[in-house]
């Protein structure tokens, strides 16, 4: 069975950091894209970074490049995600998915539960 956990979500600062992550089981981790997505308050589901199976690569959303950095440890079957320079628009609850395949061209497929990421003074 497919399951990824988030942890690593809560309270900051604008300007602040923070670092996530899912730890996956359940498949070949290492064979397979991973990505971040996140859901604002009242708004749809945005796809925020994703990391290829070899760890290089990544691609980012343009609102979040420069501060956000995705990586795995294909060793530990984990994905991260480390922000910086946080903004208030950056709340969101924070999904780790799992792609079907090793590309883009793939789809989601599986999703974690979320981690809530509040960006407030």
């Amino acid at each position: 069975e497919v399951q990824l956990v988030e942890s690593g979500g809560g309270l900051v600062q604008p300007g602040g950091s923070l670092t996530l992550s899912c730890a996956a089981s359940g498949f070949t981790f290492s064979s397979y894209l991973m990505s971040w997505v996140r859901r604002a308050p009242g708004k749809g589901l945005e796809w925020v970074s994703g990391i290829n199976t070899g760890g290089y690569s990544p691609k980012y959303v343009d609102s979040v490049k420069g501060r956000f950095t995705i990586s795995r440890d294909n060793a530990k079957n984990t994905v991260y995600l480390q922000m910086n320079s946080l903004k208030p628009e950056d709340t969101a609850v924070y999904y780790c998915a799992k792609f079907s395949g090793s590309s883009y061209l793939a789809h989601m497929d599986y999703w974690g539960k979320g981690t809530l990421v509040t960006v407030s003074s």
